[in-house]
Protein backbone atom coordinates (compact mmCIF):
# COMPACT_ATOMS: atom_id res chain seq x y z
CA UNK A 1 0.00 0.00 0.00
CA UNK A 2 1.30 3.43 -0.91
CA UNK A 3 1.61 5.79 2.04
CA UNK A 4 -0.42 8.99 1.71
CA UNK A 5 1.56 12.06 0.76
CA UNK A 6 2.39 14.24 3.72
CA UNK A 7 1.28 17.83 3.81
CA UNK A 8 3.92 20.54 3.31
CA UNK A 9 5.41 21.84 6.53
CA UNK A 10 4.38 25.35 7.59
CA UNK A 11 6.67 28.08 6.35
CA UNK A 12 8.60 30.35 8.73
CA UNK A 13 6.68 33.10 10.50
CA UNK A 14 6.41 36.49 8.88
CA UNK A 15 8.63 39.17 10.52
CA UNK A 16 7.38 39.81 14.02
CA UNK A 17 4.85 36.97 13.67
CA UNK A 18 2.32 39.24 12.02
CA UNK A 19 -0.47 38.23 9.67
CA UNK A 20 -0.85 39.59 6.13
CA UNK A 21 -3.96 39.78 3.94
CA UNK A 22 -5.00 41.58 0.80
CA UNK A 23 -8.37 43.26 1.26
CA UNK A 24 -10.77 44.51 -1.38
CA UNK A 25 -13.40 46.34 0.66
CA UNK A 26 -16.96 45.34 -0.12
CA UNK A 27 -18.69 47.56 -2.69
CA UNK A 28 -22.11 46.61 -1.33
CA UNK A 29 -24.35 49.59 -0.45
CA UNK A 30 -25.44 50.10 3.14
CA UNK A 31 -28.47 51.49 4.94
CA UNK A 32 -26.63 54.77 5.65
CA UNK A 33 -25.97 55.32 1.92
CA UNK A 34 -22.33 54.23 2.10
CA UNK A 35 -20.51 51.14 0.81
CA UNK A 36 -18.23 48.88 2.78
CA UNK A 37 -17.63 46.24 5.40
CA UNK A 38 -18.74 45.07 8.82
CA UNK A 39 -17.89 47.14 11.91
CA UNK A 40 -16.05 45.04 14.46
CA UNK A 41 -13.45 45.11 17.25
CA UNK A 42 -10.34 43.08 18.09
CA UNK A 43 -9.58 42.34 21.73
CA UNK A 44 -5.84 41.57 21.64
CA UNK A 45 -4.63 42.46 18.15
CA UNK A 46 -3.48 45.79 16.79
CA UNK A 47 -4.21 46.20 13.08
CA UNK A 48 -2.64 48.24 10.29
CA UNK A 49 -4.07 49.32 6.93
CA UNK A 50 -1.61 50.03 4.11
CA UNK A 51 -3.72 51.52 1.31
CA UNK A 52 -2.65 50.08 -2.03
CA UNK A 53 -5.39 51.44 -4.27
CA UNK A 54 -8.68 53.26 -4.53
CA UNK A 55 -10.08 55.61 -1.95
CA UNK A 56 -12.15 55.35 1.20
CA UNK A 57 -12.45 56.05 4.89
CA UNK A 58 -11.95 54.24 8.17
CA UNK A 59 -14.64 54.99 10.74
CA UNK A 60 -13.57 54.26 14.31
CA UNK A 61 -15.22 54.35 17.71
CA UNK A 62 -13.46 54.38 21.09
CA UNK A 63 -14.20 55.96 24.48
CA UNK A 64 -12.85 59.19 22.96
CA UNK A 65 -15.76 59.16 20.52
CA UNK A 66 -16.25 58.51 16.80
CA UNK A 67 -13.59 59.52 14.27
CA UNK A 68 -13.20 59.29 10.50
CA UNK A 69 -9.80 58.75 8.87
CA UNK A 70 -9.27 59.29 5.15
CA UNK A 71 -7.72 56.41 3.19
CA UNK A 72 -5.81 57.31 0.01
CA UNK A 73 -3.14 55.29 -1.84
CA UNK A 74 0.06 55.14 0.19
CA UNK A 75 -1.65 56.01 3.48
CA UNK A 76 -0.93 53.90 6.56
CA UNK A 77 -3.41 53.82 9.43
CA UNK A 78 -3.13 51.57 12.47
CA UNK A 79 -5.13 51.10 15.65
CA UNK A 80 -4.94 49.21 18.91
CA UNK A 81 -7.24 46.58 20.46
CA UNK A 82 -10.60 47.96 21.54
CA UNK A 83 -10.97 50.19 18.47
CA UNK A 84 -14.27 49.49 16.76
CA UNK A 85 -13.63 50.06 13.07
CA UNK A 86 -15.51 50.08 9.80
CA UNK A 87 -13.98 50.31 6.32
CA UNK A 88 -15.96 52.54 3.95
CA UNK A 89 -15.36 52.04 0.23
CA UNK A 90 -15.64 55.29 -1.76
CA UNK A 91 -13.84 54.11 -4.90
CA UNK A 92 -12.47 50.56 -5.23
CA UNK A 93 -10.65 50.67 -1.90
CA UNK A 94 -7.86 48.08 -1.60
CA UNK A 95 -5.71 47.55 1.46
CA UNK A 96 -2.86 45.38 2.66
CA UNK A 97 -3.70 44.39 6.22
CA UNK A 98 -0.91 43.82 8.73
CA UNK A 99 -2.30 42.13 11.83
CA UNK A 100 -0.61 41.63 15.20
CA UNK A 101 -0.46 38.09 16.63
CA UNK A 102 -0.74 36.10 13.43
CA UNK A 103 -3.46 33.50 13.77
CA UNK A 104 -5.62 35.16 16.42
CA UNK A 105 -8.19 36.70 14.05
CA UNK A 106 -8.87 33.21 12.67
CA UNK A 107 -9.17 32.02 16.28
CA UNK A 108 -11.98 34.44 17.00
CA UNK A 109 -10.23 37.67 18.03
CA UNK A 110 -12.93 39.80 16.44
CA UNK A 111 -16.43 40.62 17.66
CA UNK A 112 -18.92 42.28 15.34
CA UNK A 113 -21.03 45.15 16.64
CA UNK A 114 -24.37 43.38 16.54
CA UNK A 115 -27.27 44.80 18.58
CA UNK A 116 -27.08 43.65 22.22
CA UNK A 117 -29.67 40.88 21.88
CA UNK A 118 -27.36 39.06 19.44
CA UNK A 119 -24.25 39.33 21.64
CA UNK A 120 -24.93 36.14 23.59
CA UNK A 121 -23.29 32.70 23.36
CA UNK A 122 -26.59 31.32 22.08
CA UNK A 123 -27.31 33.83 19.30
CA UNK A 124 -23.92 35.21 18.23
CA UNK A 125 -22.58 32.08 16.46
CA UNK A 126 -25.62 31.88 14.21
CA UNK A 127 -25.62 35.61 13.48
CA UNK A 128 -21.92 35.64 12.56
CA UNK A 129 -22.00 32.52 10.36
CA UNK A 130 -21.88 33.04 6.59
CA UNK A 131 -21.96 29.45 5.32
CA UNK A 132 -25.07 28.23 3.52
CA UNK A 133 -26.83 24.89 4.11
CA UNK A 134 -24.14 23.14 2.06
CA UNK A 135 -21.30 24.63 4.10
CA UNK A 136 -20.18 27.08 1.42
CA UNK A 137 -19.52 30.79 2.10
CA UNK A 138 -22.55 32.75 0.97
CA UNK A 139 -22.29 36.42 -0.12
CA UNK A 140 -25.90 37.04 0.85
CA UNK A 141 -25.24 35.89 4.40
CA UNK A 142 -22.03 37.92 4.58
CA UNK A 143 -23.99 40.96 3.49
CA UNK A 144 -26.76 40.31 6.04
CA UNK A 145 -24.11 39.92 8.75
CA UNK A 146 -22.58 43.24 7.70
CA UNK A 147 -25.96 44.98 7.83
CA UNK A 148 -26.69 43.64 11.32
CA UNK A 149 -23.28 44.82 12.57
CA UNK A 150 -23.88 48.24 11.03
CA UNK A 151 -27.21 48.49 12.87
CA UNK A 152 -25.48 47.96 16.19
CA UNK A 153 -22.56 50.23 15.27
CA UNK A 154 -24.90 53.08 14.32
CA UNK A 155 -26.58 52.91 17.71
CA UNK A 156 -23.26 52.75 19.56
CA UNK A 157 -22.07 55.86 17.70
CA UNK A 158 -25.31 57.70 18.40
CA UNK A 159 -25.20 57.02 22.12
CA UNK A 160 -21.49 57.86 22.38
CA UNK A 161 -22.02 61.15 20.52
CA UNK A 162 -24.79 61.94 23.04
CA UNK A 163 -22.29 61.49 25.87
CA UNK A 164 -23.61 58.10 26.97
CA UNK A 165 -20.77 55.56 27.11
CA UNK A 166 -22.76 52.83 28.86
CA UNK A 167 -23.71 51.19 25.55
CA UNK A 168 -20.04 51.00 24.49
CA UNK A 169 -19.07 49.60 27.87
CA UNK A 170 -21.86 47.04 27.55
CA UNK A 171 -20.53 45.99 24.17
CA UNK A 172 -17.06 45.55 25.66
CA UNK A 173 -18.45 43.33 28.44
CA UNK A 174 -20.41 41.23 25.98
CA UNK A 175 -17.35 40.87 23.72
CA UNK A 176 -15.21 39.67 26.62
CA UNK A 177 -17.84 37.10 27.59
CA UNK A 178 -18.03 35.81 24.00
CA UNK A 179 -14.28 35.29 23.56
CA UNK A 180 -13.42 34.13 27.08
CA UNK A 181 -13.63 30.39 26.23
CA UNK A 182 -10.92 30.89 23.57
CA UNK A 183 -8.30 32.88 25.48
CA UNK A 184 -6.30 29.80 26.48
CA UNK A 185 -5.84 29.00 22.79
CA UNK A 186 -4.89 32.64 22.13
CA UNK A 187 -2.23 32.49 24.82
CA UNK A 188 -0.60 29.51 23.09
CA UNK A 189 -0.66 31.31 19.72
CA UNK A 190 1.11 34.34 21.19
CA UNK A 191 3.62 32.26 23.16
CA UNK A 192 4.53 30.17 20.11
CA UNK A 193 4.48 33.16 17.76
CA UNK A 194 5.25 36.74 18.78
CA UNK A 195 6.75 35.85 22.17
CA UNK A 196 8.98 33.14 20.69
CA UNK A 197 10.07 35.51 17.91
CA UNK A 198 11.05 38.16 20.46
CA UNK A 199 12.92 35.56 22.52
CA UNK A 200 14.94 34.47 19.48
CA UNK A 201 15.85 38.07 18.71
CA UNK A 202 17.05 38.62 22.28
CA UNK A 203 19.10 35.41 22.12
CA UNK A 204 20.71 36.63 18.90
CA UNK A 205 21.57 39.94 20.56
CA UNK A 206 23.16 38.07 23.47
CA UNK A 207 25.21 36.05 20.98
CA UNK A 208 26.39 39.23 19.27
CA UNK A 209 27.45 40.64 22.64
CA UNK A 210 29.67 37.55 22.99
CA UNK A 211 31.07 38.07 19.52
CA UNK A 212 29.37 35.02 18.01
CA UNK A 213 26.70 34.86 15.34
CA UNK A 214 25.98 31.25 14.50
CA UNK A 215 22.43 32.23 13.58
CA UNK A 216 23.76 34.04 10.50
CA UNK A 217 24.58 30.63 9.02
CA UNK A 218 20.88 29.76 9.20
CA UNK A 219 19.75 32.57 6.89
CA UNK A 220 16.95 31.66 4.50
CA UNK A 221 14.62 33.24 1.96
CA UNK A 222 10.96 32.26 1.64
CA UNK A 223 8.40 33.23 -0.97
CA UNK A 224 4.61 32.87 -1.13
CA UNK A 225 2.77 33.48 -4.38
CA UNK A 226 -0.40 35.55 -4.28
CA UNK A 227 -3.08 33.31 -2.72
CA UNK A 228 -5.51 32.10 -5.36
CA UNK A 229 -8.35 31.56 -2.91
CA UNK A 230 -10.51 34.55 -2.02
CA UNK A 231 -12.67 34.48 1.10
CA UNK A 232 -15.53 36.55 2.46
CA UNK A 233 -14.05 38.53 5.33
CA UNK A 234 -15.67 40.97 7.70
CA UNK A 235 -14.57 44.05 5.75
CA UNK A 236 -14.39 42.68 2.23
CA UNK A 237 -12.95 40.07 -0.09
CA UNK A 238 -9.79 38.67 1.50
CA UNK A 239 -6.71 36.92 0.17
CA UNK A 240 -4.95 35.85 3.38
CA UNK A 241 -1.25 35.08 3.15
CA UNK A 242 -0.93 33.63 6.63
CA UNK A 243 -3.17 30.64 5.92
CA UNK A 244 -0.99 29.91 2.87
CA UNK A 245 2.10 30.19 5.08
CA UNK A 246 0.69 27.75 7.63
CA UNK A 247 -0.25 25.25 4.91
CA UNK A 248 3.23 25.40 3.45
CA UNK A 249 2.41 26.83 0.03
CA UNK A 250 2.15 27.81 -2.72
CA UNK A 251 5.71 29.07 -2.57
CA UNK A 252 9.09 28.86 -4.13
Amino acid sequence: MTAPASLPAPLPDFPGSVGLSQLQVYPWPTADLEHGGSPHMHLTCAECYVVTGGRGRLQTLTHEGPRTHLLDPGDVVWFTPGTIHRAVNDDDLRVLIVMQNSGLPEAGDAVLTFPPEYLTPERYPEAVAIDDEDGRPCPQRARARRDLALEGFTELRRQTEDGNTSALEGFHRAAVALVRPRVGQWQRVVEEGAAATAARALAQIDALKQGTADHLHQAEVTRIAEPAAQSLGMCGFLRPYDSARRSGGPHA
